[in-house]
């Protein structure tokens, strides 16, 4: 067994590696480029999110289909995850973090737009879309195609058990037991029946759960750090320096805020946020394939704010709070360890400090575990047809429960292991049409056209498969 973990624990340090964080950020650089700087079309992207496209087909609403996106990406790595971040490679990590969801609008928008314009219908009229359908319809070459989509999907349906089950029930189980003393099986059993009273209900019941659920709970996280920032009004301008001071220092210093180095702080920040938007991960284009929308980049638009709202606001509002308590005089004595972080910045505000933490990371683990469901059912269908939905439910909702009664760390390494992987067949498809994102790009966004309906029909899988 030894020997097993050994071997889990050095294939997933060589996914995660320097070439996989260069890989994903030089892609999210150079798609910014091929899309004209997409960024520039945030406003729009929001103001579509909340307008219902009724000219469009889909089996959700595009907030909805966003919602439910947020709800996988923003979870624990928000809160705890930007803690590690900076524990371990320092206050630069912050920048690092948020220049990565910056550029990574760009990635989001790229593999939402061939998600959907590669999308298809499934013989009970739903849609079925991502990676898999962009490989295995845009690329030329259709049997490689058919192979790098087997692969995401074989990754991104297992992965679904530790990163969306199991690694998020044991952090709620965590949280609740050190809390009030709860069991932890039994969290795990309540979990579980919550999981699977939404998730058998598929798609339109995750997405209304989370439609009311993400804002919610995004918006009193936001609120207690707002609270937190008021609180050290005086210290934000010196954490701000510290943090870009930090993010380029060329060496590790004699000690202090400044002790970590430029790589160290560059590699953990930009793994975090890679982690923290999924930004070319491609999960969040699964769902945005289900959209109600009347053409690919409209959705796009609308998929790309999930990463500004994760890591452009989110994960820098939880660094800030915490860079911005620790060059305070009251502040701790130095950057030990994520969780402690956290916990200790959010316990200046008496009282309710630690009730907001511990409702955020509830929440927003929960939410994560929904999103994930839907991710991991649709890769399962892609390579077992509708027959295999209701028995991925019902294992997805036991291995909540089994997640919240076990140690995990050997799970977790997998399920990171297997996020990683997903990344490589994705960033192929976003890479290799790139030239059609540019063109479907400038087909609705120049002369505003969009407004315009998709001409293109969509396939039905059954019939596609025949050929």
């Amino acid at each position: 067994m030894e020997a097993f973990v050994n071997v889990v624990n050095t294939v997933h340090d060589w996914v995660w590696g320097p070439w996989l964080l260069v890989l994903l950020f030089g892609t999210h650089l150079y798609l910014t480029v091929r899309t004209g700087f997409i960024q520039k079309k945030l406003g729009l992207g929001i103001k579509l999110s909340v307008i219902r496209d009724e000219g469009g087909q889909g089996d959700v609403s595009q907030f909805g289909a966003l919602t439910t996106a947020l709800a996988s990406t923003i979870g624990t790595g928000n809160i705890v995850g930007v803690g590690t971040a900076i524990a371990v490679g320092g206050p630069g990590a912050v920048l690092w973090m948020w220049l990565t969801g910056v550029f990574g609008i760009a990635t989001k928008y790229a593999e939402s737009l061939i998600a959907v314009k590669y999308r298809v219908k499934t013989a009970k009229g739903t849609m079925l879309g991502g990676a898999m359908f962009a490989l295995e319809r845009g690329f030329k070459n259709r049997k490689l195609g058919r192979c790098l989509g087997i692969l995401f999907a074989v990754f991104a349906a297992f992965a679904a058990f530790g990163i969306g089950a199991g690694v998020q029930s044991n952090a709620v189980a965590n949280i609740i037991h050190q809390n009030f003393n709860v069991s932890m099986k039994i969290s795990g059993l309540v979990m579980m029946v919550f999981t699977a009273l939404v998730i058998i209900g598929g798609l339109k019941v995750i997405s209304k759960v989370c439609e009311g659920l993400v804002p919610f709970m995004a918006v009193i996280y936001t609120l207690g750090c707002i609270i937190c920032l008021g609180m050290n009004a005086q210290y934000i301008g010196p954490a701000i320096g510290v943090i870009c001071k930090a993010a380029f220092a060329p060496k590790a210093a004699a000690g202090g805020l400044l002790g970590y180095g430029l790589m160290k702080a560059a590699q953990l920040g930009i793994a975090r946020g890679l982690f923290s938007n999924e930004s070319g991960m491609g999960s969040a284009p699964i769902v945005a394939s289900a959209a109600q929308t009347r053409n690919p980049v409209r959705q796009a638009l609308v998929s790309m704010t999930g990463t500004f709202w994760d890591t452009v606001v989110v994960c820098l509002m939880t660094g800030l709070v915490i860079v911005s308590y620790e060059v305070a005089p009251n502040g701790s004595s130095g950057f030990a360890d994520g969780a402690a972080l956290v916990n200790e910045a959010f316990s200046q505000i008496p009282v309710i400090g630690p009730i907001v933490l511990t409702f955020g990371l509830i929440t927003f683990a929960f939410s994560t575990i929904l999103g994930w469901s839907y991710y991991g059912e649709r890769g399962a269908e892609y390579l077992f047809r509708s027959k295999v939905i209701v028995p991925y439910r019902v294992l997805y909702s036991i291995f909540v429960f089994v997640g919240a009664a076990i140690s995990l760390d050997l799970v977790w390494n997998i399920a990171d292991t297997l996020n990683g992987l997903m990344v490589l067949p994705n960033i192929i498809a976003v890479l290799v049409l790139s030239n059609v994102i540019v063109t479907e790009t400038k087909k609705y966004l120049a002369g505003n056209h969009i407004d315009d309906v998709d001409a293109d029909p969509i396939p039905i899988m059954e019939e596609l498969r025949k050929k």
